[in-house]
């Protein structure tokens, strides 16, 4: 089928998109390597005396990989010698590194709701060529807070990056979603997810003390996104326009059969043309769609609900708290330098979720999603027991060790990528950029909620806090597989169709209802 071709136009324009994807993710992991450096230069700024600063480095590290993080100061350390300056430049230093990881987040939550916004007005390049002129302020913030205020400077950066972030996580998925033939949707879908996961891995790499995550070189490690930033800005001028927003948005047929020739390498785009007009007519019969109306809508409630509770699933399922344990549980495990067994769970991240590339289009976006869920339910519940037994069994520490690799890589599988793509296959052209704004919000609020809390639910749980996140992980399972419909290979109408065929089906018995949705979603 001439729908499955890649060409090199659309390599290219899919390759250009996701570096926004990859900033995401660098700006998710940079933090955290030069954290003790940083936090010792804020000291040096705020001119603390050095056996303080020290003392302050002991009490506000927290070696974890997952950065959109305040962290925990656990409890208080006795100095009952410690004189009220100490005390006090303790908690100033703490409360500006809080502020420095939590502002990205923050950011991220803001901007995320005017991602499709953003897109409509301006068209899919010229918003992210915008969004860039974030990026490149933040990390120029951020470059040159050696130089200044560092603290204040890289707070602001950092919450710049986050606005470019919150942008960049509604528009890249949907860009792709809209260039792509319907055969390669959720492939290249995927690729935003693997963009991310990878510039998680090189953050750390680079991070590492002997690269850039040191005294001398920190602020080049905070600023080298500028580099990115400039790179895609100039690759975006050879990309073509979403065709879908030449043809639905801006009613302009002759532009978007171009761009459609560019990107599916000059073949008979007829089928495309065709499938963009029934949506158009559709679109242009309906109200232009706002979030309220995505929820009071008969039409659109069951979609967003489902597309909400893909993103909910996704932060919830505890993949955040696995970066939280995972340091303390290596070092158990007698690994000396436990940082790289945690670049090895960024590797694995990124190796799995290539993997999923190439399953997405083969085992279904629903089947790979409950695979994921499963799997990171079983593994949740042995790293439990793994925490439980440690103090009794220290083999169990391995066990632990295996039961987070093996969950990273069924996060990755299914609920890593796939609501990020599943929302935009949901929605047609009109209700699409708000809905992809809400499920970017909630999925932004449910990151930062599950960093602010996260320690308080370990502490007061302890070992068996996975048991409440594999008991969080089931319910979503359950979830998944009753509400969930397939969506591999199908059209954005006949998508809709399907959720309107259980729209309309909801004066029939509920046990009709179900067996009938199942039905549908069992079709591949």
């Amino acid at each position: 089928m001439t729908e499955d071709k890649i060409t090199r136009t659309l390599v290219f324009t899919v390759f250009t998109a996701v570096l926004g994807s990859f900033q995401f993710g660098y700006d998710i992991g940079v933090i955290n390597a030069p954290q003790e450096v940083i936090i010792s230069h804020y000291g040096y700024i705020l001119g603390i005396p050095l056996d303080d600063r020290k003392a302050i480095n002991n009490y506000t590290i927290n070696s974890t990989k997952e950065i959109t993080t305040v962290p925990y100061l656990g409890d208080s350390i006795p100095t009952p010698l410690a004189e009220e300056e100490t005390t006090a430049s303790t908690s100033l230093i703490t409360m500006l590194w809080s502020l420095s990881v939590s502002s990205f987040a923050v950011g991220g939550m803001i901007a995320s709701f005017f991602g499709g916004w953003l897109g409509d007005q301006l068209g899919r390049i010229k918003a992210m060529l915008v969004a860039n002129i974030l990026s490149l302020v933040g990390a120029l913030l951020m470059g040159f807070s050696k130089l200044g205020p560092s603290h204040i400077l890289i707070i602001s950066g950092r919450s710049i990056s986050g606005l470019y972030c919150g942008l960049i996580s509604g528009l890249v998925p949907m860009y792709i979603g809209e260039i792509a033939p319907t055969t390669l949707r959720g492939a290249l879908g995927t690729l935003h997810q693997l963009a991310i996961v990878t510039g998680i891995l090189i953050s750390q790499i680079v991070g590492l003390n002997f690269i850039l995550g040191n005294h001398e070189r920190w602020h080049i490690l905070l600023g080298l996104s500028a580099v990115r930033a400039i790179i895609q800005s100039l690759l975006l001028f050879f990309c073509p326009e979403s065709p879908r927003y030449l043809y639905i948005k801006m009613d302009e047929e002759v532009k978007a059969k171009k761009s459609l020739k560019r990107l599916r390498g000059g073949v008979d785009v007829t089928k495309d043309i065709t499938e963009m007009r029934k949506e158009k007519e559709e679109a242009s019969s309906e109200q232009k769609v706002s979030i309220i109306q995505l929820f009071t809508n008969s039409s659109y409630r069951q979609p967003i609900l489902v597309a909400l509770m893909l993103h909910v699933a996704q932060q919830f399922s505890g993949i955040n708290g696995i970066f939280y344990y995972s340091t303390s549980i290596f070092q158990t495990a007698g690994i000396s330098q436990p940082v790289y067994a945690t670049i090895g769970v960024g590797a694995i991240n990124m190796v799995f979720t290539a993997v999923s590339v190439f399953l997405v289009e083969k085992a279904g976006r629903r089947s790979l999603f409950l695979i994921g869920m499963s799997g990171m339910f079983v593994c949740a519940i042995f790293m439990s027991v793994g925490l439980v037994l440690l103090d009794k069994l220290a083999w169990m520490s391995y066990v632990s060790m295996v039961a987070i690799f093996l969950f990273v890589s069924f996060f990755e599988i299914g609920p890593g990528p796939i609501p990020w793509f599943m929302v935009a296959e949901f929605f047609s052209q009109g209700p699409r950029p708000a809905a992809l704004a809400i499920a970017a919000f909630s999925n932004w609020t449910c990151n930062f909620i599950v960093a602010l809390c996260f320690q308080y639910i370990a502490k007061f749980c302890g070992p068996y806090v996975f048991f409440l996140f594999a008991g969080v992980v089931l319910v979503f399972t359950l979830f998944t597989f009753f509400k969930v419909p397939e969506t591999k290979g199908k059209s954005f109408e006949e998508i809709a169709a399907e959720f309107r065929k259980k729209s309309s089906s909801a004066k029939v018995p509920k046990a009709a209802v179900e067996m009938e949705f199942l039905g549908a979603t069992e079709t591949v």
